[in-house]
């Protein structure tokens, strides 16, 4: 008995790991890949989703994201470093002095900030970092949303920050994104997503900024479809069926240029490949 509990939570593991790699697999894939049945592969999902590392689908399941740690914050904002400084000074270049500008609390859009410095702006953002980090201008006027502040990452969530963003109108949305996929635009946080939609309309136009790891992932909440987007500046890592997929929904795309990059990201999953998303199996 207790070889065969190893067993499962071996098995589990890997399964996580690939439901983390991908963001969402069908059971049929589960079953080819792990050599099981579909019933012993629903047991294991049913106990991944007990634990909180994996969600339920007709048909397959999605990864859960663990909330961050201060750490994992922190993590997160070193990795692709590279990448996400390039991404930030371009997308900042397209913001022009004297625009208002709402900032959202991803990593990738700390990195807008950073490059927003001592600029002549209005920045409105829930992200303590974001507002810490501007607030040290004497040139940029900065509004933080009100609501209850997620304590792992510093964002303002909720009711209250919903019903500023309702009153208010800016030039420019800047937002990052869990994930990528042909359905569009995915985070790991329905709150997070329900304050996101509100950045969406009170903007005259919205840039997502993403590196290219992000794009053949599906994260929990969907988010909006490329329609939904005006800009989408990413690197130059980005597969380049990818796009012209984002091209081809009606969204302008900026690719910042990283040093050594040469298409490393066509090996990495591309609309149809081998590591896209299942879709149509929730």
């Amino acid at each position: 008995m207790g070889c065969l509990l190893v067993q499962a939570a071996e098995r589990q593991a890997q399964i996580s790991a690939y439901l983390e790699e991908r963001g969402y697999a069908s059971l049929k894939d589960l079953v080819k890949r792990f050599g099981v049945s579909v019933t012993t592969i629903r047991r294991d999902l049913g106990e991944m989703e007990r634990r909180g590392t994996a969600r339920r689908t007709h048909g397959g399941a999605f990864h859960l994201e663990v909330p961050d740690h201060p750490l994992d914050y922190a993590r997160r904002r070193s990795q692709n470093i590279a990448e996400k400084r390039a991404i930030g000074q371009l997308a900042a270049s397209l913001i022009q002095d004297g625009e208002a500008v709402l900032l959202d609390g991803g990593t990738t859009a700390y990195q807008v900030a950073e490059h927003l410095k001592d600029r002549r702006l209005q920045v409105v953002t829930n992200s303590l970092p974001v507002a810490t980090l501007l607030g040290k201008s004497s040139d940029t006027e900065v509004v933080f949303l009100g609501g209850a502040i997620m304590p792992r990452t510093g964002v303002a969530l909720g009711r209250y920050a919903e019903t500023m963003l309702r009153a208010l109108h800016v030039r420019w949305a800047v937002m990052g994104t869990a994930g990528i996929t042909e359905d569009g635009l995915f985070n790991a946080n329905l709150l997070m997503v329900e304050v996101e939609h509100l950045m969406i309309d009170a903007a005259e136009e919205t840039i997502v900024v993403v590196d290219h790891s992000k794009f053949g992932r599906r994260s929990l909440v969907h988010l909006c479809d490329f329609e939904q987007l005006n800009h989408l500046v990413t690197d130059s890592k980005v597969a380049a069926n990818w796009v012209e997929l984002a091209e081809s929904r009606g969204a302008r795309v900026h690719v910042a240029e990283v040093a050594g990059s040469q298409r490393e990201a066509d090996l990495r999953a591309e609309p149809g490949g081998e590591n896209a998303e299942e879709t149509g199996k929730r």
